[in-house]
């Protein structure tokens, strides 16, 4: 079954690629987004202080996670568990 992902599932998928430090477009093409997209979701994060943006050159920039990130995104991954949502079966049952 193709679904959409939810904005929670999105988020998370974004924080798993920004744990050791990746750019825009790595992100983008990671998660595959488009780039309004990733702006959007990018501006929630650091106005939530999920991440931080790193100036590693001009103009490299990096995104790191926070720790505050860090346990949003275990217990984001928790409760998928919980439910089920694994692997797409979004039914909570794990059938």
């Amino acid at each position: 079954m193709n679904r959409r992902r939810s904005n929670i599932e999105i988020i998370a998928d974004m924080l798993r690629v920004g744990e050791n430090g990746a750019g825009k477009t790595e992100i983008m093409y990671s998660v595959n987004m488009s780039y309004s997209q990733i702006q959007k979701y990018l501006a929630f994060l650091l106005s939530h202080e999920l991440i931080n943006k790193v100036e590693v050159g001009n103009p490299v920039v990096t995104y790191h996670v926070t720790e505050e990130g860090r346990g949003l995104l275990r217990n984001i991954d928790s409760i998928i568990e919980v439910l089920g949502f694994q692997n797409g079966n979004g039914n909570g049952n794990g059938a």
